[in-house]
């Protein structure tokens, strides 16, 4: 479908600033507004190279106003998409404290469903997770398929999330399709997560954390595969359909951080095993099998190729990576939109 406008919600994060790269790269037609509530994993410097080529809306999913001032900035809803990455998304943070979780993830999603019917929106991905498949034993892997089952207050709300778009569709008619990715990788991740965790601490010769084991297999997806698969689920999805999206690529984290320090020349002996954290799923994989057949969709960065990139673009952006750890980034914020 032609659209004129697409409103990334959580545009500022790691996954929608670089899907808000790619549509500025790709579709320089298209009018791209970003709703973004700045938490602490917002970060508008991620789009700085693109801030002329976007309308930024500070607003959070939970709102009716501000999601009604995105949709108004993005124009007719006839011709508009809408891709809702705006999330909780720390698993670790889920189970401290869930209400966050669930307050932005199920209710600013049912908030966001809403004012899309209202404004007639023409596409809608939502945009969620593998984790709500919960854990695989050693063999078979999740499709479209696979029930629901996941083990932590985080997946638990992404299941919620994506059952309430299926139920606007299937109640409504409502256009929407749900992605469901296996863990990604690439720039601008914010650094509590493993990849660039690691790279970060790695540097610095600090200490590598690594969960109980270290044996947790994940499908690891780069970024950029990833936002050209959500991109053609929006313009050629069917709407009410799941699909999975996957790198075809499965890694114990153990063996990751090991190919990381071989990649910065750094020892093994930094791996550090901490305590395992509950609840921990022990393996996830994706069978992308129907986007491809359906959509033809197939990664194209093998990890082989995408890693070094990865590594090499953290070892670049010096500057960035010490704002976001010092949390620097954040004053700023806080004196321009008083949070």
């Amino acid at each position: 479908m032609a659209l004129d406008s697409v409103l990334v919600t959580g545009g500022a994060g790691f996954i929608g600033s670089n899907f808000i790269h790619m549509l500025c790269e790709e579709r320089p037609e298209l009018r791209v507004v970003n709703l973004d509530a700045l938490t602490y994993a917002g970060n508008l410097a991620n789009l700085t190279a693109v801030e002329d080529r976007t309308h930024f809306v500070h607003g959070d999913v939970r709102s009716a106003e501000d999601v009604g001032k995105a949709l108004d900035a993005a124009g007719e809803g006839s011709k508009m998409g809408v891709v809702h990455m705006a999330a909780e998304s720390h698993v670790d943070r889920s189970i401290i404290d869930g209400e966050a979780f669930v307050s932005t993830n199920v209710v600013g999603t049912q908030v966001l469903l809403d004012a899309c019917r209202a404004h007639g929106v023409a596409r809608f991905v939502h945009v969620s997770t593998d984790e709500v498949y919960g854990s695989l034993g050693s063999e078979g892997l999740f499709t479209e398929r696979t029930p629901l089952a996941p083990n932590s207050p985080y997946s638990a709300s992404k299941a919620g999330s994506d059952l309430l778009v299926r139920a606007a569709f299937h109640t409504h008619g409502f256009p929407g399709c749900i992605t469901r990715c296996s863990n990604n990788y690439g720039p601008y991740q914010f650094p509590e997560k493993l990849l660039p965790l690691i790279i970060a601490n790695a540097q610095e010769d600090r200490d590598l954390p690594i969960y109980g084991d270290g044996m947790y297999v994940r499908d690891w997806l780069y970024v950029r595969d990833h936002c050209e698969a959500i991109s053609a689920v929006l313009e050629r999805g069917v709407p009410g359909e799941v699909y999975n999206i996957g790198g075809n690529n499965e890694l114990a984290n153990l063996n990751l951080v090991k190919r990381v320090l071989a990649e910065l020349g750094k020892p093994e002996s930094l791996i550090t095993f901490v305590d395992d954290r509950p609840g921990h799923d022990r393996r996830y994989a994706i069978d992308a099998g129907k986007i491809g057949r359906e959509l033809g969709w197939t990664p194209r960065f093998t990890f082989e190729r995408a890693l070094p990139l990865t590594v090499r673009w953290y070892q670049a952006q010096v500057e960035w990576l010490q704002s976001v750890r010092s949390g620097d980034y954040r004053d700023y914020y806080r004196r321009q939109y008083g949070r």
